[in-house]
Parts: structure tokens; sequence; C-alpha cells
């Protein structure tokens, strides 16, 4: 999954393994919640870790929401939930890969 490179600007707190934040393996790194939304590290600075392109997570049988047993976190206007490694959205009736 490609995101867009969007730095997040003003971010003084040093995210890790003991920052406080909620961590989200994604892909090759991990986001953390913060604020509402992800950050991940890139290069010396945090970018927000957002999907480039609108992604639909195919055959997806399972459905999230309360008491699912997956992670929920905060996403903006919505909720993601932690599955197989990556974090899902439910959109119109599917489920997109954030």
């Amino acid at each position: 999954m490609t995101t867009a490179h969007a730095q997040h600007t003003e971010h003084e707190h040093e995210h890790g393994p003991d920052c406080g934040h909620v961590a989200v393996p994604h892909g090759d790194h991990v986001d953390y919640v913060h604020d509402g939304h992800l950050h991940r590290e890139h290069a010396g600075h945090y970018d927000e870790c957002e999907p480039a392109a609108h992604t639909e997570h195919g055959s997806h049988d399972h459905v999230h929401g309360e008491g699912c047993g997956h992670v929920a976190v905060p996403h903006g206007d919505h909720v993601d939930y932690i599955h197989d490694g990556h974090r899902h959205a439910p959109h119109d009736g599917h489920y997109d890969e954030h």
C-alpha cells in the first residue's frame, strides 16, 4: 500500500515503545495513534500515515464493531480495526485498507 507523504509539523513528542500512545503495526513500519490520526517516523520527522488512494479489502466475511475481538483505533471521523496486521475501516458496505 502506498501512503501520501504528508509531514506532521510541530511534532515535539517522540514516539516509541514507551511513549504512551497505541502502537499499530502497519506493513513495514509502526504507526502511533496521536490526536485522532496516525503518525509514523520517517527520515527524522513524523508523517501522517494515510492511504494515498481508496483500496478495498477483498473477501472480508468478518463484521467489525464493538465486541468483535479486534483492537479499535479512533481515526478521524471513523474507527479502524486491526485485523491480520493491518487496519480495516468500514466504507459503503465493504472494508477499506487503511
